[in-house]
This record gives structure tokens, sequence and C-alpha cells, in this order.
């Protein structure tokens, strides 16, 4: 997008009907005007926003209780535990679970 420098609105692409065809860059709101002589392209990489771990990362299984529950890919009967209030206050609590296998540590969620 490009912007007018007298009055900072947006820029419309207009083509002239004619033997040439040529196009300019016209502001709707005063009479700036640009020529277009030859393509133009301008890239802007953004950078990525990193995610913030809404569980608080390694350090919240920390110093978390286990339970006896059976971890759905190894089949260990204990896995650590942890509840959070996700949604809205009138829904339940959502309970956060890690396998205690070191070979395993696959968490999942029941709500």
């Amino acid at each position: 997008m490009l912007f007018c420098p007298s009055c900072c609105n947006l820029l419309l692409i207009k083509t002239e009907a004619g033997d040439n065809n040529e196009s300019c860059f016209v502001c709707q709101t005063c009479p700036y005007m640009y020529p277009i002589h030859r393509p133009l392209v301008t890239r802007t990489l953004l950078k990525k926003k990193q995610v913030d771990d809404v569980l608080g990362g390694e350090n919240a299984w920390q110093n978390v209780d286990s339970i006896s529950v059976t971890c759905p890919k190894c089949e260990h009967d204990r896995a650590y535990f942890m509840q959070i209030q996700i949604r809205s206050a009138d829904e339940p609590m959502t309970t956060f679970y890690k396998c205690c296998s070191i070979q395993c540590g696959h968490q999942w969620r029941e709500n």
C-alpha cells in the first residue's frame, strides 16, 4: 500500500485508456498523481510472534501431584496432573495429565 505524501490518504491505481495504457497512482482527495513507469514490488517480512505456553512450560510440572490413571499412549498406570480454569467460570476446570514414565512423557487433557 502506498499513501499520498500530501494528505496521507491511500493511493489507488488508475489505468489510462489510450495508446500506451499508462498507469498511475492517484489520490481520491487531492490532485496528487504519480505515474508508474515500471512494476513496483515491495516485500515486508514479518517477525513471527513467539507463542507463550499456557501451561507455564516445563517448570509448571515440577511441583504437581501424581494420580493413578492409565496413559493412553504407553499404558503406564500413573500420571502427573494439574487443573486449570481455561474457559468461563461456569464451566468445569480442565485437567491436564503428563505420564510419569520418563520414556513416554505423553501429555493429554480431559474436560
